[in-house]
């Protein structure tokens, strides 16, 4: 199965766009007009958060709809186009998640993973 992901940030930029440049009234999709396969993003994942973890796949789930993937031609065609590449939005929502986590950490007094479990 191929997904198409776009960042939060760059959904915000683009209907702020539009608000400002599209008044018609033909729909306009939003996105990257670029997809990957599930084994791809969760490639990168792993690469970010733990290169050595393998990935184990669960073969007697559905694989849903072989393709998601928008035409945002029109999206382009008014000018504007994505900023964040999927390895920095990984980064970014990773780093934020990590930095929550030792937030939470502190508040409780917590300093491990299984104290955090356990309580």
């Amino acid at each position: 199965a191929r997904r198409e992901f776009l960042h939060v940030d760059d959904l915000a930029s683009a209907c702020l766009f539009l608000l400002e440049h599209y008044g018609g009234e033909s729909h306009i999709n939003v996105g990257t007009g670029v997809d990957l396969s599930i084994r791809e993003l969760a490639e990168a994942i792993r690469s970010l958060v733990n290169p050595d973890a393998e990935i184990v796949w669960d073969a007697t789930k559905p694989d849903g709809t072989p393709r998601k993937l928008l035409d945002v031609s029109r999206l382009r065609a008014l000018g504007w186009e994505p900023s964040i590449e999927l390895d920095e939005g990984l980064a970014g929502t990773y780093g934020w998640f990590l930095e929550q986590l030792r937030h939470d950490r502190a508040v409780r007094g917590v300093d491990t993973p299984a104290a955090a479990a356990g309580s």
